[in-house]
């Protein structure tokens, strides 16, 4: 009995601290949306306080300032064109190099792993001028372009170790009845990577969405500008718009938080089976 009594007090006692650090790590969002509806000047004389009054039209403004259907419409756009091109090709790649493991395939693979540690400030100038030199620059095609460059690497680790969790034996019954290559894959295979490829599209989704610097090198004209760029207008070199900024924050993070708590149970199942290694 003493036992059980130690061992609730002590899980007991872990919770609390895993709440206290939750709401530690909720902070930011109170002041984000406290502050959202306030005046300028009560912002920077009373941030922590609750509004003295409720300004919701700093919405509206931050609405028409920041011209936000059209940058929600790019974000969009961006964010479904990389996402599928990225499980596409990358969920090709993956099961090439596991299930053809030679030489080439597993350099290859060697090459995607250790280009997830290479910062991308240091390749940011080349990038722009490989962009240029195509003549993508300024294009939702050049950046959806980039994105597939640099979020291959992680996707395809990720689904690497999936693949290896798959039974050979069903692929092996695939030729007997006769599919090729590619039926096998799009039929057996594919189906059954969902949880990963659920994993890596919610992973890559709230990079691609919230990403500002790829953007900002890559389009310049204000009709092609995402939620990010549009929202830092509000912050010029002399003044800074915390009135219209900190609603624009929640225009922008709104769709991609509800998006990610939909979707969240899928992130831990997706990397847990992806884990093991066959």
């Amino acid at each position: 009995m003493d036992t059980i009594k130690k061992y609730r007090s002590s899980y007991f006692l872990i919770e609390i601290i895993l709440i206290m650090l939750g709401l530690m790590f909720l902070v930011p969002f109170y002041f984000l949306l406290v502050n959202s509806v306030k005046e300028f000047g009560e912002i920077l004389t009373n941030s922590a306080g609750w509004p003295a009054a409720y300004k919701w039209s700093n919405y509206t403004e931050a609405w028409t300032k920041t011209t936000f259907p059209q940058a929600f419409g790019n974000s969009l756009i961006i964010t479904i064109l990389s996402n599928a091109l990225l499980v596409l090709m990358c969920s090709m790649a993956a099961y090439r190099m596991v299930r053809h493991a030679t030489l080439f395939n597993r350099l290859l693979y060697g090459a995607f792993v250790a280009a997830m540690v290479i910062p991308f400030q240091s390749l940011m100038i080349p990038l722009v001028k490989v962009v240029s030199t195509l003549g993508v620059m300024d294009t939702r095609t050049g950046l959806v372009l980039c994105y597939l460059g640099f979020g291959a690497p992680i996707t395809v680790f990720l689904l690497h170790g999936f693949v290896k969790t798959v039974p050979i034996d069903i692929e092996e019954a695939g030729r007997v009845d006769g599919s090729s290559t590619f039926g096998i894959f799009f039929r057996l295979v594919l189906p059954l990577m969902q949880p990963i490829i659920v994993t890596v599209i919610i992973l890559n989704t709230l990079w691609i969405w919230n990403d500002y610097l790829m953007p900002s090198l890559i389009l310049q004209s204000p009709e092609m500008r995402t939620i990010p760029i549009a929202t830092y207008a509000f912050f010029g070199q002399f003044t800074k718009q915390w009135d219209l900024a900190l609603p624009g924050l929640v225009l922008g993070i709104a769709p991609v938080v509800i998006f990610f708590l939909a979707m969240q149970k899928y992130i831990i199942e997706g990397i847990a089976q992806g884990s093991v290694k066959g």
